[in-house]
């Protein structure tokens, strides 16, 4: 459950360490209600970048395109179980949805293979 100012971690070689979300493409909360727009796995947010490498090809001073591949909420599957992860990660993504990096760090959730990131995926070492 990522919603608006939640810290994330970048999981690739985009040169961008920490991200903070800005808005979450989308979705909207529920009308009449206190209720925020939140983001799972699979999901589309915009960020700003707070920490970066000297190295990084991406402009720290522009909002950018993330996709989020970890929670720490827990993501319940069709079978019954839950997997849930211990930081909250994204990869920075381009315009055409294709990933900005060429390496994916640590293991990503399976639910991004059922929205079609399927390039994440096969760079990804682990699939969960």
């Amino acid at each position: 459950m990522i919603q608006q100012e939640t810290m994330l971690s970048i999981a690739d070689n985009s040169g961008a360490k920490t991200a903070q979300c800005i808005r979450v493409v989308g979705k909207s909360g529920a009308h009449g209600k206190f209720t925020r727009a939140v983001a799972g796995v699979g999901d589309i947010v915009c960020v700003a970048i707070k920490k970066w490498l000297p190295t990084c090809q991406l402009d720290n001073k522009k909002v950018h395109k993330c996709v989020i591949v970890r929670t720490k909420h827990p993501i319940k599957r069709a079978d019954g179980g839950y997997v849930r992860f211990d930081t909250n990660a994204a990869v920075m993504i381009d315009e055409e949805g294709n990933p900005i990096g060429t390496r994916i760090f640590g293991a990503v959730a399976r639910e991004l293979r059922e929205k079609n990131y399927m390039k994440i995926v096969s760079l990804a070492s682990e699939v969960v």
